[in-house]
């Protein structure tokens, strides 16, 4: 079980990539209206993921090419166990639903998950001890729209296109990202997460754009430049979880890695990485 509360703080570099594009504006970076880019928590999250399955870990919240399921219902109900439970309905017991879930998928157990059934199932929501936040850029962002050609016809009719039919990239020059998280010991003890799951979280996090590359981002663009790690001594922590984050002080910078970072004196030293 976990024994302490761990408190963190990721620094993602990027440069001459898209960190992660936002369907409501073209896939463009995502900016907030100050012009600082943003990773949603959504996507870091998934990243955890890839590098948990990569660890072998067994995941519900899978990509389609890796579950060959649709839906996360069809993993769920092809659990007979936790659906003998689920089917109870009024009668069935949360508890051993949230035993078995935790049990059973390690995503689960840290990130938590809603199970919204209907008609006769009992609708159950799992919270997960661990948590992470956007993360935002520590100078705003300049974004860069690259033309590309297509060479290659995919229309089956019609006349063929050739390298005059263009198309736009959209992508940062450079930057750094900060996101905040943390992991709660009393929320850890209703799903079974221990100090060898926050460890795992660790690795991912320090492994978080390994075998990550893509049109998008290509390999070496995005990288964790240094990764705090605050264990604190007994599960309440020796300061509220902003107080923490706030004694970091960011400088943007014109190289990389794009910023210099001072702190105040913490009242429990941080396992710092470094890329």
């Amino acid at each position: 079980m976990l024994k302490n509360k761990i408190d963190f703080a990721v620094i993602i570099t990027a440069e001459m990539c898209n960190p992660n594009g936002d369907p409501l504006n073209g896939g463009r970076p995502r900016q907030d209206m100050d012009g600082f880019g943003e990773i949603s928590d959504v996507c870091l999250k998934r990243k955890i993921r890839d590098r948990l399955i990569e660890m072998g870990e067994p995941l519900l919240m899978v990509p389609t090419v890796s579950s060959g399921s649709l839906s996360i219902v069809s993993i769920v109900k092809g659990n007979k166990e936790l659906m003998s439970e689920i089917d109870k309905k009024n009668k069935a017991d949360v508890q051993k639903i949230i035993r078995i879930a935790s049990n059973t998928w390690f995503d689960v157990r840290a990130f938590g998950q809603l199970f919204p059934f209907k008609g006769d199932s009992a609708s159950v929501g799992i919270r997960g001890p661990v948590t992470i936040g956007i993360a935002r850029s520590i100078a705003p962002v300049e974004i860069q729209d690259v033309g590309i050609t297509k060479s290659i016809n995919s229309v089956e009719d019609g006349p063929i296109k050739d390298s005059s039919t263009f198309g736009v990239r959209h992508i940062i020059s450079h930057g750094a990202y900060v996101a905040y998280g943390s992991i709660f010991p009393q929320l850890a003890e209703l799903t079974g997460f221990s100090d060898d799951d926050a460890e795992k979280i660790h690795q991912a996090l320090i492994h978080l754009f390994d075998n990550d590359a893509s049109a998008a981002r290509p390999s070496g663009s995005m990288s964790v430049n240094r990764l705090y790690w605050w264990k604190h001594p007994g599960k309440q922590g020796l300061w509220p979880a902003g107080k923490l984050f706030r004694a970091l002080h960011f400088t943007p910078l014109d190289e990389y890695p794009y910023y210099s970072v001072t702190s105040d004196a913490f009242p429990v030293s941080p396992e710092i990485y470094q890329e």
